[in-house]
């Protein structure tokens, strides 16, 4: 993940940067030029902070389409110098999923832009995969010499194209070659070579193996910190520790979680608080204060994995607490709390938006807490979470959120979340939006047309209407 600059919420740039549907209103209301800079600058630069968690493409590929945006500056991008100078993903992935949108949408000239793509571009194999979805199998086959071109002959090239191929997300284009005349023998080759090399991975042990004593496996924890690069053993040596610990070994345990070295004490935190030991509590509590990040980040994941009485009543202790340590506790309240821990729950998620932002790092449990336990006065918090974040994904915890505690929802945010970048965003605000507003009904009846909508929007969408239809038929008797 990485930190975008992101324009305020309340300018054009900001509102389509975060996904919101507002943004797609706004475009369409703006000048045409200056709606079509604002989206190309979106599409050029991915603003998500996690692009696997997010989704723009399907959201910015129908802004294209209704702006009738060209495509020369997703050309000049991708056909930039600099293509061959970065070729990490999130350089161009982003324009590419558009692109592939943009092609099922029937664009010629995306899908011409995604042919020259994977001949020439560094992030071929993205584009491929996107052709498979839409390209037909002529357009398919005559990319082959193109992208086996990559590999030359030999072993090294080979066993490269044996690696893509076994990468490959869409395998349709490999299926097509592997049957080609020309090209069929060396395709297969390489799917029998990567058959082979994961029966030989299958046989050959991943990676160094602890001993099999509760010392032995403290100590290859630790030893993991000190390789190069470091190896952070703590979490799969707690899983080991749960097969070779016994009763007797519990005084050794608690002793490495008190004093241990930070890779070992980290392991005896996880394992301890995974048997929910009844001395783990203030173990984790002096953990988590300790200047190491590997054990501090460990009592803290520990502590978030518990599920028991004892955890949950503590959590009701710290949750005060303004630290970390605090935070871990609210956001327990939050998923396993009752109605009596509402407050505590309500002023820590204050407390994080007031200090942090609305952005902050776990945000999004205590927003999803305050709608599992319908505190109706969090609503003005979550407005601004959803106002503001930058996350499309926390935004959407926060339209959930609002539609159990907002009354207002249904007639407000509901009706921007019908063009939402997310999936369930969109479903939320198809099952919630008030259809007194002209264009929620215009806007349910194109997701209803749309071939490239996800199902599970489609099917809420056309219950909705079939629900306002028959509402109608009704009034009309």
């Amino acid at each position: 993940m990485f930190d975008p600059d992101i324009a305020p919420s309340g300018t054009l740039l900001g509102l389509l940067q975060r996904g919101r549907g507002d943004g797609t209103l706004h475009a369409l209301a703006e000048q045409r030029g200056e709606a079509l800079a604002a989206l190309e600058q979106c599409v050029l630069s991915d603003p998500r902070r996690d692009w696997q968690v997010e989704s723009r493409s399907l959201y910015y590929a129908r802004l294209y389409s209704e702006l009738e945006g060209g495509l020369e500056g997703i050309e000049q991008h991708l056909f930039h110098p600099d293509d061959v100078l970065d070729t990490e993903e999130q350089r161009t992935g982003l324009a590419l999923s558009v692109l592939g949108h943009l092609a099922g949408y029937g664009r010629r000239d995306a899908l011409r832009l995604l042919r020259e793509y994977a001949a020439r571009g560094s992030n071929w194999h993205w584009a491929l995969d996107e052709l498979a979805l839409r390209d037909d199998d002529a357009g398919l086959t005559a990319l082959a010499p193109a992208i086996l071109g990559r590999f030359p002959r030999g072993a090294e090239g080979d066993a490269a194209l044996a690696r893509a191929l076994r990468e490959a997300y869409e395998p349709r284009p490999w299926r097509l070659w592997a049957d080609d005349r020309v090209h069929g023998a060396r395709v297969r080759a390489a799917e029998e070579q990567g058959s082979f090399d994961r029966w030989q991975r299958q046989l050959r042990p991943a990676g160094p193996a602890p001993g099999w004593s509760v010392r032995d496996v403290l100590e290859w924890a630790e030893q993991g910190l000190e390789a190069h690069p470091v190896q952070h053993r703590d979490a799969p040596a707690a899983r080991c520790l749960a097969a070779v610990a016994g009763p007797e070994d519990r005084a050794e345990l608690l002793h490495a979680a008190r004093l241990g070295p930070q890779g070992a004490r980290a392991a005896a935190l996880r394992h301890l608080a995974d048997r929910q030991d009844p001395d783990v509590l203030g173990l984790i509590e002096a953990a988590a204060a300790d200047p190491s990040l590997v054990v501090s980040r460990a009592a803290l994941e520990s502590f978030a994995r518990m599920r028991s009485v004892a955890g949950v009543e503590q959590a009701r202790r710290w949750a005060a607490r303004e630290d970390e340590l605090g935070t871990a506790a609210a956001q327990m309240l939050a998923m396993l709390g009752g109605a009596e821990d509402a407050a505590r729950v309500l002023a820590a998620l204050r407390r994080t938006v007031r200090v942090r932002g609305a952005d902050a790092e776990g945000l999004a449990v205590l927003v999803e807490g305050a709608g599992r336990l319908s505190i109706g006065c969090a609503a003005p918090v979550v407005r601004h979470v959803y106002r503001e974040t930058a996350s499309s994904h926390l935004r959407g915890c926060a339209a959930r959120t609002l539609a159990v505690i907002d009354p207002s929802f249904a007639d407000g945010f509901a009706i921007e979340c019908l063009w939402d970048c997310e999936e369930s965003t969109r479903e939320l605000a198809a099952r919630h939006a008030a259809t007194g507003d002209v264009r929620v009904l215009a806007q349910l009846r194109r997701l209803a047309a749309d071939p490239a909508e996800e199902a599970d929007v489609q099917s809420a969408v056309r219950g909705r209407l079939s629900t306002t239809a028959a509402t109608a038929r009704r009034r009309s008797a």
